[in-house]
């Protein structure tokens, strides 16, 4: 006997289950000292879309890792639920600390697939101005539809709808309230539009793509705090304020033994290599300066500004992050025990 296909009944998978096998999928991928800290998911009709946000132990590749992350977890998910996963994000919220590594030699860079170029930028989704914005626009046409269906079934308009028709009949453009509405409309109006076609996200500096259709961004205080790591490592160097832009990094370090200039020298060796391991698309230009800490003999030291150098695909190297643009949006400080020699 063979029953009908309407009769056979359905199978539905919670998003709450599909959001707990990405988390548990995601975690198989990880590196060693990394953790899930939470995810989310949705099912609509055959298909999900799932999110994951990791921490990553420091240093990473964050790339290459997200990448098996995502790859993993799309795979598991769409194995185990029956649904198709067409879009699978990761995100690196955030870096887990540990000892101080090893300062590698300063070493180039090998270019992506792409010869080293920026991948898509990431947008934001903007969700806030999205649902304000639905939400208005349901709530009026709700009004102008119900006051609508009355009037057409013999009921009377509404006074609401009434009283501004009579209103916008007796003002015109040469009245303060209109020109006051119509400049708080137009300014609307510029917001959404700047909402609706910027990326935004001027937090994050953007990476090199590993491959087609990867996108990765790394954001300006993660970058500082690294670069801060790997400041107070240097030997001489005791305290450390970090401020990354979009084009420069600036470094202002305090000295508590040893020869300004050499530490100076040793931590734009340090920095540069720091910076060309972030996998960033294009490199701020870096700017260190060294002084001495209060109480100590006092020794100038001019700045050094040292720019990276990245090869494209003809081989040619182009000296990114000449001018420095945009604002400071990610200054760290910090002074690390000891160091007094």
């Amino acid at each position: 006997m063979t029953v009908p296909a309407g009769e056979r009944g359905t199978t539905t998978v919670a998003p709450r289950a599909v959001r707990r096998i990405a988390e548990r999928a995601a975690a198989e991928a990880l590196p060693d000292g990394g953790s899930v800290l939470r995810g989310s998911a949705g099912v609509r009709g055959t298909s999900a879309r799932i999110s994951v946000g990791v921490r990553l132990p420091y240093p990473v590749r964050a790339d290459e890792a997200a990448r098996r992350i995502r790859e993993r977890a799309a795979a598991r998910t769409a194995a185990l639920t029956g649904l198709s996963v067409p879009r699978a994000e990761v995100r690196v919220d955030t870096l887990s600390e540990g000892p101080a590594p090893v300062v590698p030699e300063a070493v180039e860079a090998a270019p992506g697939p792409d010869g080293g170029r920026p991948g898509p930028r990431i947008r934001a989704e903007r969700r806030v101005p999205a649902a304000v914005l639905a939400a208005v626009g349901a709530v009026v046409c709700g009004l102008v539809l119900a006051d609508v269906v009355a009037v057409r079934f013999g009921g009377a308009p509404a006074g609401w709808r009434t009283a501004v028709l009579d209103w916008a009949a007796t003002h015109g453009p040469a009245d303060s309230a209109v020109r006051i509405g119509g400049a708080v409309a137009a300014l609307a109006g510029a917001w959404l539009l700047g909402c609706a076609l910027l990326p935004g996200l001027r937090r994050r500096l953007r990476m090199a793509a590993p491959g087609p259709e990867v996108r990765a961004a790394l954001d300006r205080k993660a970058a500082a705090r690294i670069l801060r790591e790997r400041a107070l490592g240097v030997p001489g160097i005791v305290r450390a304020r970090v401020t990354v832009r979009r084009r420069r990094a600036g470094v202002r370090a305090g000295v508590g033994y040893g020869d300004p200039a050499e530490v100076r020298a040793e931590a734009v060796r340090v920095l540069d290599a720091a910076l060309l391991e972030l996998g960033l698309a294009r490199p701020p230009a870096l700017r260190v300066r060294v002084r001495r800490e209060a109480g100590l003999p006092e020794k100038s030291v001019e700045p050094v500004s040292v720019s990276v150098e990245r090869p494209d695909a003809a081989g040619r190297t182009d000296a990114a992050g000449q001018s420095a643009a945009g604002r400071s949006d990610a200054a760290v400080d910090g002074a690390r025990d000891g160091g007094e020699a």
